[in-house]
């Protein structure tokens, strides 16, 4: 798996695990995905690095709010993919799985025009 796609898919996990509890750790990232804790801890730190997000006293990871915009963004994406794929068929847990690959490669122009689509059709 390239960076950029395990960079997004730590954001939107994150996102995804706060709207659910506000303490996220990186346990609980590690939980959700399936990986196991150092690789977490390097995904954590890079995002770190790269200013998406900061590790507070107790571990908990909060959005800084450049990271907040990103994982929205990608959440946002996923959720209108999904929506398109249930659309013309696909079973539930095949669009989520599907979308989840397609929502790190697909352009922002694709995206848009599939977004437009979903929302008016």
């Amino acid at each position: 798996m390239k960076y950029r796609e395990s960079e997004e898919m730590y954001l939107e996990t994150i996102l995804i695990l706060k709207q659910k509890s506000a303490n996220v750790h990186a346990i609980n990232v590690a939980d959700e995905l399936g990986y196991s804790r150092p690789s977490v801890s390097r995904g954590v730190n890079l995002l770190v690095k790269k200013g998406y997000i900061v590790v507070g006293q107790g571990g908990e990871l909060q959005f800084t709010a450049a990271g907040k915009a990103k994982a929205e963004n990608i959440y946002d994406r996923h959720c209108v993919i999904t929506k398109l794929l249930e659309k013309i068929g696909v079973e539930k847990e095949l669009a989520e799985e599907n979308a989840c690959r397609i929502e790190h490669v697909i352009s922002p122009e694709l995206f848009e025009a599939i977004k437009k689509f979903v929302k008016n059709g």
